[in-house]
Formats: C-alpha cells, structure tokens, sequence
C-alpha cells in the first residue's frame, strides 16, 4: 500500500485539493484530511513513534535482561574474578549477572528505539507536530499508479510538504 501526505497551512486549501480529488473520481474512502474538525491523528492511524519503540524495547528487554543476568554470573564463575572482595564468590557472581542484566537493558533500551522515542523522531511525531501546530494533512492511499496520480493534483494547490510512503508489510 502506498500513501501520498500533503500539508496544507488551512483548511480552505486542504478541501479543496480533497474536492479536485474527489472530481477525478478516486475512491473517497482512501482520502482523508486530517486535522482540527476532521480525524485526528489517532483516529487515523497514525502510529505515535514513541509508543512503537517503547513496546519494541519492553520486547527486547524480555530476551536481554535475562540472557545478560545468565552472561554477567556465568563471566564471573568462569573467570573467578574477585572484582568485590566484601562479597565472596557467590556474591561476585550475582552482581556480575546485575551488571550483565543492567547491560542487556541498556542494549534493549539503545537498540531498541528507546532514543529515538525519548528524543523524538519519525516522520509521524512531525506530522503529528504540525496537526497540533494548526496544520491539515489530506492523506491518499492506494497503488502506485493512484498516489501517481494524486500527486500533481495535491501540487497545484501549494503544500507546505508532499511525501510519498510505500507501507512496510
């Protein structure tokens, strides 16, 4: 599926460029304006970047913080470091696997997209800035040929932006 998202400053210009579509005969429930008395962003679908990465670092913590306890304890068992004296071997070994651990979490959190979702970014948290900014989006979804189509038309009405997505399946 591919999507086609024009930015309009006002929702004068974001009905009409949604009229000269709906003149050419696309299919109107594959056109949507987005914005202050339309949908939302939510409402839409567009995904909030920080939730996704915050789920995909939850994931991947599940599978890294264990596997990095078991890697830390098994490190110090093997090695026999002696890295805290005041806490004997058991105790070297536990807090080898708290440090393994502690670094599984940091890897998930990195690799993850926690960064991305704590300093923000995608192009759906700038869509869903200019949507609270006041702005409208009037979205096309279809084929190729159709986001082919819609794009000179969306051009003639002076966007602020235009951006073409193919969707990840």
């Amino acid at each position: 599926m591919n999507y086609l998202v024009a930015v309009f400053s006002d929702r004068i210009q974001a009905e009409a460029a949604y009229s000269a579509l709906e003149a050419t005969q696309f299919a109107m429930k594959d056109v949507a304006i987005l914005g202050k008395g339309y949908q939302s962003a939510d409402e839409y679908g567009l995904i909030d970047p920080a939730n996704a990465a915050w789920k995909q670092v939850r994931l991947m913590m599940v599978w890294l913080v264990p596997f990095g306890f078991i890697a830390g304890f098994a490190f110090d068992a093997i090695t026999g470091l002696d890295t805290f004296p005041w806490a004997g071997t058991l105790g070297n070994q536990l807090l080898g696997g708290l440090l393994g651990a502690g670094s599984g979490a940091m890897g998930a959190f990195f690799v993850g997209g926690g960064a991305g979702a704590a300093l923000g970014s995608g192009d759906a948290l700038s869509y869903r800035n200019r949507l609270n900014a006041g702005k409208y989006l009037v979205v096309v979804r279809g084929s190729e040929g159709q986001v082919r189509t819609a794009t000179p038309l969306m051009r003639q009405f002076r966007p602020e932006n235009i951006q073409g997505y193919q969707a990840q399946e």
